[in-house]
């Protein structure tokens, strides 16, 4: 059976689906990530199915693309699983409690979202990773903003914002390195060009969130930071000392070690700080008569595995003391299988390579051109579920255009960035998306709107090309014949 193309209406079929099931979902679920989500991404993917068939394609075909989307999303479930565990003893080993401990001590609420910003975005740059730095520092930046009676969802909008900029200025990020592997320029090249757009970004965010602390009154006013202070402490031995952990996790990422390996040596070293520092509180969550051996090795092991709670005589710390542990990971995975799945029928198909094109056919000039690169790679997040291909799949469709237009490769990495790495965690179920909600324990739909970063980013981007601000070209010195500007695309 010959391969037919589809047409764009064909091709955009489940995706519509799909966008009235997510929607139907927000409406009548609760939390539509614990299973509503992911049979919609089935049922689209189904339809998807239907399509292919009917295209041509064949099952095997069909299911080996499944198995590839999977397979390139594995070393994110697998991350996921180990910030689980990571979470768990941190919280047990009292690094996270400490954290929150001293960041309540120091920090003012009125600069708190100002502070949360300019820290996330510190460690992401020196880690080159966003979501270790969420996984970690921003776990306890979480806790310090709800301790003082933000909204959450403003609380890692903030974080997020940081962890993004970080994560994309820095030249040990993997995406960073991808961008201008795929548009055909070299690293610092790369970094140098982003700044002039994330430059005024990340300062329209830091503005944003500046003046937000001191227009918004925290709601946690019937509670006394003191109350709080000593709630974590009556539970916890605190000290500078449990400091010593996040530090060397962030050291040993910044020598260049993988992240899993580094997240599992992170876990480790929040089992060996609980066994030395935190031993009356291993006890205190087991059975009286219980040795202290046994406490510890099941205390640590539910801390990894499964949910865990520190109870307090403030509500509010006792909330901020619980963790899933990589159980609590599983939604999130089971989101990251079912878009996986989505994602490959639709490649398989060649539905997304059909809409890509559509895109396209609309870049005409310089600002067209931006424009329709950063839709292709916000589309790419939406449908692809995964932020790299958000970078691969246009880099390679327009690398040749931007040239034809004479435009130097920065121009077009740079926009990758601006258009699919930073905003792949606004949509739910791609893998940033859920990973960071799970992480945060916050649904992406709520904390989308404060990611101000994410936001501004790809208009900023835009802007600028349609108003040819820094936008470089090849000259006819460089010996780089330019085409005619009335040349087909």
């Amino acid at each position: 059976m010959d391969k037919k193309r589809p047409s764009i209406f064909i091709a955009l079929l489940p995706i519509v689906i799909l966008i009235i099931l997510l929607a139907l979902n927000i409406l009548y679920f609760e939390d539509p990530v614990a299973g509503p989500n992911q049979i919609a991404l089935l049922f689209a993917s189904a339809i998807a199915g239907v399509i292919a068939f009917s295209l041509g394609r064949d099952w095997v075909e069909i299911r080996k693309q499944i198995v590839k989307s999977i397979g390139d999303a594995m070393p994110s479930i697998l991350i996921l699983l180990l910030i689980g565990s990571l979470a768990g003893t941190w919280m047990i080993s009292g690094v996270v409690p400490t954290l929150i401990y001293y960041g309540l001590d120091v920090l003012h609420p009125s600069i708190f979202l100002f502070a949360a910003v300019v820290i996330s975005s510190v460690v992401s740059v020196a880690t080159g990773s966003s979501w270790s730095t969420i996984a970690t520092i921003g776990v306890a930046l979480l806790g310090i903003g709800t301790a003082m009676g933000f909204n959450p969802a403003l609380v890692a909008g903030a974080i997020i914002s940081g962890a993004y900029f970080g994560d994309k200025m820095s030249p040990l990020s993997d995406t960073t390195n991808l961008a201008p592997a795929m548009a055909g320029t070299d690293l610092f090249t790369h970094i140098k060009y982003m700044a002039y757009t994330t430059g005024p970004t990340i300062l329209i965010t830091l503005i944003i969130f500046f003046v937000l602390g001191f227009v918004i009154t925290p709601s946690n006013t019937n509670v006394s930071v003191d109350e709080m202070l000593t709630a974590i402490d009556n539970k916890f031995y605190i000290s500078p000392v449990l400091l010593l952990v996040p530090v060397i996790l962030v050291v040993i990422i910044v020598k260049k070690m993988p992240p899993l390996p580094a997240l599992f040596i992170g876990t480790l070293l929040g089992i060996v700080f609980a066994l030395i520092f935190q031993q009356d509180l291993l006890m205190s969550l087991v059975k009286e008569g219980t040795k202290f051996p046994e406490a510890a090795y099941t205390v640590l092991s539910q801390s990894m595995f499964g949910k865990t709670s520190v109870p307090t005589n403030n509500e509010n710390i006792s909330k901020l003391l619980t963790t899933g542990g990589m159980a609590g990971m599983m939604n999130t995975i089971w989101l990251i299988l079912t878009a996986m799945v989505f994602s490959g029928v639709m490649e398989s198909a060649g539905l997304l390579v059909r809409i890509a094109e559509g895109i396209v056919s609309f870049a005409k000039s310089t600002g067209s051109l931006v424009a329709s690169t950063v839709a292709t790679s916000i589309f790419m997040n939406i449908t692809a579920s995964e932020q790299y291909i958000s970078i691969v799949v246009p880099g390679r469709m327009f690398a040749d255009i931007y040239r034809k237009k004479g435009l130097k490769p920065e121009v077009l990495s740079r926009t990758l960035e601006d258009g699919g790495t930073v905003t792949s965690v606004l949509v739910p179920w791609n893998t940033c998306g859920a990973v960071q909600s799970s992480v945060l324990k916050i649904p992406t739909i709520d904390y989308a709107p404060y990611v101000f970063f994410s936001i501004i980013s790809p208009i900023m981007t835009i802007f600028f090309a349609y108003a040819n601000i820094k936008i470089r070209r090849y000259s006819e010195k460089s010996g780089y014949k330019v085409k005619s500007a009335v040349e087909k695309i």
